[in-house]
């Protein structure tokens, strides 16, 4: 292999999923620990939120776990979509005033009103 093409390689960065659809209960953070260092690399604010809304959790509570398990998921979510190529792109698209859009109708393929 070239050098050329181990630069081209290392030029796409590797996926943090394997779809940017969803993530597999074996992909991306695992612990409280592994996700607040991935929010804290990808963004310090999202991971104060986390760390705010984690410390709020009453621990007295019955369901105290099960809100920690729903916070843990919702800020897995919030890691991807800062970190897949495939979402950042789409945001960026998303926001760019010259990518073209189109209606329900344009694309189901309804009538045009005259």
């Amino acid at each position: 292999m070239s050098e050329h093409t181990a630069d081209q390689g290392a030029a796409r960065p590797t996926p943090p999923t394997r779809s940017p659809y969803r993530i597999e209960p074996d992909e991306g953070p695992q612990t409280i620990g592994e996700l607040k260092a991935a929010l804290a690399a990808t963004d310090p604010a999202e991971l104060a939120a986390f760390t705010a809304r984690l410390d709020a959790v009453r621990t007295t509570d019955p369901a105290a776990l099960n809100e920690v398990r729903a916070l843990f998921t919702e800020y897995r979510h919030v890691w991807v979509l800062r970190t897949h190529p495939e979402i950042q792109e789409a945001i960026r698209a998303a926001a760019d005033p010259y990518t073209p859009t189109y209606t329900l109708e344009d694309v189901l393929g309804g009538e045009k009103s005259a």
